[in-house]
């Protein structure tokens, strides 16, 4: 008998040898895209504790010192820890006024068949191709009549109804995706709908509260149209209208600048490093159906 040469090994050192390399690539493309990100956030909190001279004449430079005058400045001379305040009350007030309307409604669609149900998904999907601009006026109107212009509902409510279709939808397609027999088991225990809701589905769908709360807090909290016109006024005016002033009346002095920005970055991040984990899982399982 012949001997007979086995070329498995070798095939299987083939494909280890392109998948290391293939794993490589995409980790080398991956940290390229993560530098675009992550330099720009150091290159402004790096000139946040330099002077407005230091940054002009090199701003690339890592700072020799944690120089604190800016956001000593920050927060007595331009009184940024109110809007922070104002920023933080109206973005967490729409995130839960979103989750809870939305979540209720979200259990509604997911999991009751009813007349005209496809119809009212296809107004919901309808609703999203609305431009924002296009509501301006109406809802300036609306605010003028029930007296809540430079007041926080006059900032909450309209976030809270622009944001409310898309957690509707996000949310409904992961509720549809909980097993029947959960719902099942939970009518055996003697639980009533209410319960079923904040004791079953509510634990159950963290992640899809956690993705849908992130981004309503983002859009919330970076929306400087809105703020500019239905909250002006000084005493209810958010950070990101607080930072469009500061680039008008302070546009000379970079240091200052660059402070700004890092304060309106920092409860992003907080918020977003809390949650993070439950993000891509809600997306993605919420993505199943609906």
């Amino acid at each position: 008998m012949e001997p007979t040469i086995s070329v498995e090994p070798n095939v299987r050192r083939g494909e280890y040898r392109r998948f290391k390399l293939s794993t490589v690539f995409i980790y080398l493309v991956l940290t390229a895209w993560a530098m675009t990100t992550i330099y720009p956030l150091f290159w402004i909190v790096n000139n946040s504790f330099k002077v407005s001279r230091d940054v002009m004449n090199n701003s690339f430079s890592i700072a020799k010192e944690f120089n604190m005058i800016n956001y000593t400045t920050a927060f007595d001379r331009i009184n940024i820890g109110k809007s922070y305040v104002n920023s933080l009350i109206m973005s967490g007030s729409a995130v839960i006024l979103v989750l809870i309307f939305g979540g209720l409604a979200a259990y509604v669609l997911a999991r009751f068949n009813f007349a005209g149900k496809k119809v009212l998904y296809s107004l919901l999907y309808a609703t999203l191709l609305i431009p924002a601009f296009a509501t301006v006026v109406p809802v300036y109107e609306l605010l003028i009549k029930t007296g809540t212009v430079n007041t926080y509902w006059g900032l909450i409510l309209p976030h809270t109804a622009g944001n409310l279709t898309f957690a509707i939808l996000v949310m409904a397609g992961y509720m549809s995706t909980i097993p029947k027999e959960l719902e099942e088991a939970a009518f055996i225990d003697g639980s009533n709908r209410w319960q079923m809701f904040y004791k079953v589905f509510v634990p159950i769908s963290r992640p899809v509260f956690a993705s849908a709360s992130i981004f309503v807090f983002l859009w919330s909290y970076n929306d400087l149209f809105s703020a500019l016109i239905f909250v002006n006024k000084e005493n209810v005016r958010p950070i990101v209208a607080l930072l469009n002033e500061i680039s008008s009346q302070y546009g000379t002095d970079f240091g200052l600048m660059a402070t700004a920005i890092t304060l309106t970055v920092i409860p992003v991040l907080i918020v977003y490093l809390f949650i993070s984990k439950y993000i891509q899982q809600g997306l993605t399982e919420g993505a199943v159906k609906g």
